[in-house]
């Protein structure tokens, strides 16, 4: 029988750690557990390979900075193979470095295989795939939905098997990002016991002026920011353009659509109820922008 002896106070106090590292400037650990999440369609797949691509290069996605390349494995549940061949080479060839190694990324796709992948939340699932997880540092779960397939998406207890999965993971020094939808709400859906073992959650959220025109658009937030405060957590817009991302500052976007919004003609109630702020607040934008409406 194991002995679990506990540590006093000193003892952990004068124990050398190992600074914590990241995967990803300042939100992604290594030996660390993430969440992103976002509605049906606003871009999850696309955020979590930029995720995925960057920290395999070594490089940058959207605000945020790979210190060193690190080896990734993509495990997705939903794509079809024509398309996940589709988004990962226009990921490459929009991206300004060289592509990584060959074995940085490895992708373990359900559209590959005649029976599609096993159900993770199950030990006999995780069993199954856990010789393909190799020594990848990073493990992107893409999605949730359709790889963790047993029990109830709201009932905590079913979520305890991934959980404990995940935990073995970081345990033996890798990373997992779950890609997870958003429910009805807004929030991710489900049991939000979920978060509790999250070092980060992200939420992709629509802007509201959002139109499918726009493909990949949506506005990052973190929901959960252990080890990080300040600038560096603060929401802001990224936007998908012909292979490139783009981000700007959520200040600058709700600047630019109270002028738009002026110049079309609307007054200033109908401008901060369009817009999703205060008459007080739009007033002050005009009068700083003055000459620009």
């Amino acid at each position: 029988m194991h002995v679990y002896q506990p540590v006093s106070l000193p003892d952990l106090l004068q124990r050398d750690f190992p600074p914590r590292e990241l995967l990803l400037t300042p939100w992604l650990p290594c030996q660390g557990i993430a969440m992103v999440f976002a509605p049906r369609g606003a871009g999850k797949t696309h955020f979590s390979l930029g995720v995925a691509y960057a920290v395999a290069c070594g490089g940058i996605y959207l605000t945020w900075k790979a210190p060193a390349p690190k080896k990734v494995l993509i495990i997705d549940g939903e794509m079809p193979g024509a398309a996940l061949q589709e988004r990962w080479a226009s990921i490459v060839q929009a991206s300004p470095i060289e592509p990584p190694a060959p074995d940085q990324v490895r992708i373990l796709a359900a559209d590959l295989f005649r029976d599609g992948l096993p159900d993770l939340a199950s030990v006999e699932g995780q069993k199954a795939i856990e010789p393909a997880i190799g020594d990848a540092d990073l493990i992107v779960v893409d999605n949730l939905s359709t790889l963790a397939r047993s029990g109830k998406e709201n009932e905590s207890e079913s979520w305890g098997i991934m959980q404990a999965w995940a935990l073995e993971m970081r345990r033996k020094g890798k990373t997992v990002l779950f890609v997870h939808h958003a429910g009805k709400g807004g929030e991710q859906r489900g049991t939000s016991k979920r978060e509790d073992v999250m070092d980060s959650v992200v939420k992709l959220s629509l802007p509201n002026d959002y139109s499918p025109a726009d493909g990949a658009r949506f506005v990052v937030s973190f929901t959960k920011s252990r080890g990080f405060s300040g600038p560096a957590a603060e929401a802001f817009e990224a936007s998908l353009r012909d292979g490139m991302w783009t981000t700007r500052a959520l200040e600058d976007v709700r600047t630019t659509q109270i002028l738009e919004l002026a110049a079309e003609g609307l007054n200033q109630r109908d401008i901060a109820q369009e817009v999703g702020c205060s008459a007080a607040t739009v007033n002050r934008v005009l009068k700083r922008n003055k000459g620009e409406a």
